[in-house]
C-alpha cells in the first residue's frame, strides 16, 4: 500500500514520522513507539492509482447525542460539548464497510476550524480521521476564549464528567491524545489556555499524569493542579463524589518543587508565639536553651569517667517524670545495670552497687524498680544483637510510630568500630541522625568519645572544645547542640573532684548559649548531679573573684 503523507504521531508527540497510507492505515517509525491505525473508510483510491491516492476533505459524520449511560453523562451535557454517538465503517473480513457504533467529536484548529475527528469505538479502539498537525484541545470550539477558569482533563470523559458536575456552565476541555503530546497540542493552544486567568490540570492521578501536570506548569504560570482521591474525574462521578471535584477545583496548588513553599503559607504558623519548649531536668541548661525542641539532635562528649552517662541517666528519669517515652541504645553497658542505675536515679540510690555498699534493702530496690517501670516501661536496645546504625536508626522509626519521642545512643564510637574510614563513617551517619530527627519529629541525643587535646586532659578538667568530637566536622554540621563535660578526676581536693563542669559548645537555636557554662556538683550519697549554688561556686573557685552565676566563663 502506497504511502501518501507524513504526519505527526497522536502517540509519541514526533511531526512526521507516522506513515499515512492510501486505505487510511497507519504506522510510525519513531524509536519504540511503533503507534498503529488500521485502514477505514475515510480514504479512497482515486482513477489514478494508489500513488495519487489522496484524503477525503469531509469528515465523519456527527451522530446523535445520547447519554453515556455507562459513563454517567447525560444527553444534555454530550449536546452542550458536542459529542456524539454515530457509525463508523470499518472494513470487514469480506472487504466490506461495516459500520459501528462510535463516539465521534470534532476537534478544531486554533481559528474553530473542523480538521479532525476522534473516534472513540468499543474496547479503547481509539481512531483520527483527518488532519491533526493543527489540531486544538478538544471541546476548545465550545467554549470561547477568555474567562476566570479553564479546566483541563486527560481525557474527553474525564472532561464531560467535569461539566456535568459543573452544570455544564463552566470551561472544561480534554488533552486529545493524554499526556503522550500534552506539551505539543497546549503549546498550539498556548494563546487559549493563557486567555484564562487561571488554568486547573486535572489529569489522572497516577505517575503518568502528575509528570505531565509538573511539565505543562512550565508552559502555564497561571497553571495549578488538582488532586483527587480517585483515579480519574469519571471515577469521581461515578461513585457520586462530584462535590468533591468542586473542591479540587477551588484548591488546586500551584506546584513547586519539592521543599520549595511560598512564606504566605506559613502566615499561621508565624503568627503563633515561640513556646517554652520541654524542660531539662536542670533548670540553669533550660534557662539557656529555652527547653528541647522536636526534631534536634544533640551530642554529648566527655573524656572516660568523667560521668556523662551519669548525667544522661538521670535526664532520661527525668523525662519519664514527665510522661515522655524514651528509648536507650547503651552499648557499653547490659540492659540490667541499665534498669537499676535507671532505679538508682529514681529513688537517690546505688542500687548498682551491692546492697550494703549503696546503702538500701531488698524492698528498697523492689518498690524503686515498681515505681520506675509504672512511670514508664522504658525501652532498652540489647546491643548484643548488633552494633550498627542501620540496625539502630530501623529500631528508631519503629519505635517512634509507638508514641516514643527520646533517643539515647551511647555511644557513636561504637557503631563505626569496624569501618575502614571512621571519619566518613562518622559523617555519613551524623546526615543520617539529623535527617531521622526531622522525619520521625524525634530528639536524639548522642554520646561521643573525645580526641585527646592538646594541653591538659579531659580527665584533668581540661576544656571540651567542638573540635575534640569524634567526627567533629559532621557534629559541628549537623547537631543543633553539643554539650561537653569537664572534671578534674586527679584533684586533691574531694569536694573540686566531684564538681563538673557542664559547658555548651555550639547552641544551634539562638547561638547565646554557645561557650556558657553550668557548674554541677554529685550528691555521693544519693548518686545524683545538681547545679551548685552561689556558695559551693565561691568554694570551688577558693572564693575569689572569679566565681561566677550560672551561664557565665570562668
Amino acid at each position: 500500500m502506497a504511502c501518501i503523507a507524513h504526519e505527526p504521531c497522536p502517540k509519541c508527540g514526533s511531526k512526521d514520522n507516522l506513515a499515512r497510507y492510501a486505505d487510511g492505515g497507519a504506522h510510525c517509525f519513531t524509536g519504540t513507539c511503533k503507534h498503529w491505525e488500521p485502514a477505514d473508510a475515510d480514504y479512497v483510491v482515486p482513477p489514478g492509482g494508489e500513488g495519487n491516492a489522496t484524503k477525503k476533505a469531509k469528515l465523519p459524520n456527527l451522530g446523535d447525542y445520547l447519554p453515556l449511560s455507562a459513563r454517567g453523562i447525560s444527553a444534555e451535557t454530550c449536546k452542550k460539548m458536542r459529542y456524539s454517538v454515530g457509525s463508523y465503517f470499518v472494513k470487514g473480513a469480506d472487504d466490506n464497510w461495516v459500520p459501528k457504533t462510535a463516539q465521534i467529536v470534532h476537534v478544531t484548529d486554533q481559528d474553530g476550524k473542523p480538521v479532525a475527528s476522534k473516534v472513540r469505538m468499543a474496547n479503547k479502539d481509539f481512531r483520527y480521521v483527518g488532519d491533526t498537525k493543527n489540531a486544538g484541545l478538544i471541546f476548545q470550539n465550545v467554549w470561547p476564549a477568555g474567562g476566570l477558569k479553564l479546566v483541563i482533563c486527560e481525557g474527553e470523559i474525564d472532561a464531560l464528567s467535569v461539566s456535568q458536575i459543573q452544570s455544564n456552565k463552566y470551561p472544561v476541555v480534554s488533552l486529545p491524545n493524554g499526556v503522550d503530546s500534552a506539551m505539543d497540542v497546549c503549546g498550539r493552544s498556548r494563546d487559549y489556555i493563557n486567555s484564562f486567568k487561571e488554568v486547573i490540570l486535572m489529569l489522572d492521578q497516577d505517575e503518568a499524569g502528575a509528570a505531565c501536570a509538573r511539565e505543562l506548569t512550565t508552559l502555564f504560570p497561571n497553571a495549578k493542579i488538582a488532586s483527587l482521591p480517585l483515579k480519574d474525574p469519571n471515577e469521581m462521578l461515578l461513585a457520586g463524589r462530584g462535590k468533591e471535584i468542586i473542591n479540587a477545583i477551588f484548591n488546586a496548588q500551584p506546584w513547586s518543587p519539592d521543599g520549595i513553599i511560598k512564606l504566605s503559607s506559613l502566615k499561621e504558623a508565624m503568627s503563633k508565639p515561640v513556646e517554652w519548649g520541654l524542660p531539662w531536668g536542670m533548670p540553669q541548661l533550660n534557662a539557656l536553651t529555652y527547653g528541647r525542641r522536636a526534631g534536634e539532635l544533640y551530642f554529648i562528649g566527655a573524656g572516660t569517667g568523667i560521668g556523662k552517662t551519669d548525667w544522661c541517666l538521670q535526664q532520661i528519669v527525668e523525662d519519664a517524670k514527665l510522661g515522655e517515652k524514651t528509648a536507650l541504645f547503651l552499648l557499653e553497658q547490659p540492659v540490667v545495670e541499665t534498669g537499676k542505675r535507671l532505679a538508682g536515679k529514681l529513688a537517690g540510690k546505688m542500687f548498682h552497687l551491692p546492697p550494703d555498699a549503696g546503702n538500701y534493702t531488698q524492698a528498697e530496690l523492689d518498690s524503686a524498680v515498681d515505681d520506675l517501670i509504672n512511670l514508664y516501661d522504658v525501652d532498652l536496645y540489647d546491643h548484643f544483637g548488633g552494633k550498627d546504625w542501620e540496625a539502630i536508626s530501623d529500631n528508631i522509626r519503629w519505635l517512634s510510630t509507638k508514641g516514643v519521642k527520646h533517643f539515647w545512643v551511647d555511644h557513636i564510637t561504637a557503631l563505626v568500630a569496624h569501618a575502614e574510614d571512621e571519619r566518613r563513617a562518622i559523617e555519613a551517619m551524623t546526615e543520617e541522625m539529623s535527617s531521622l530527627c526531622q522525619e520521625c519529629g524525634i530528639n536524639l541525643y548522642v554520646v561521643s568519645h573525645l580526641a585527646t587535646p592538646e594541653g591538659k586532659p579531659h580527665e584533668e578538667g581540661g576544656r571540651v572544645m567542638a573540635r575534640h568530637f569524634k567526627g567533629s566536622r559532621s557534629i559541628a554540621q549537623w547537631g543543633h547542640y553539643m554539650i561537653g563535660f569537664e572534671r578534674n578526676t586527679q584533684a586533691e581536693d574531694p569536694f573540686v573532684k566531684t564538681v563538673t563542669t557542664l559547658r555548651v559548645v555550639k547552641d544551634r537555636y539562638t547561638g547565646q548559649a554557645t561557650g556558657s557554662t553550668i557548674l554541677l556538683g554529685y550528691d555521693v550519697d544519693r548518686g545524683l548531679q545538681y547545679e551548685l549554688g552561689p556558695e559551693e561556686i565561691a568554694k570551688y573557685h577558693g572564693d575569689s573573684n572569679d566565681a561566677v552565676s550560672y551561664g557565665g566563663e570562668f
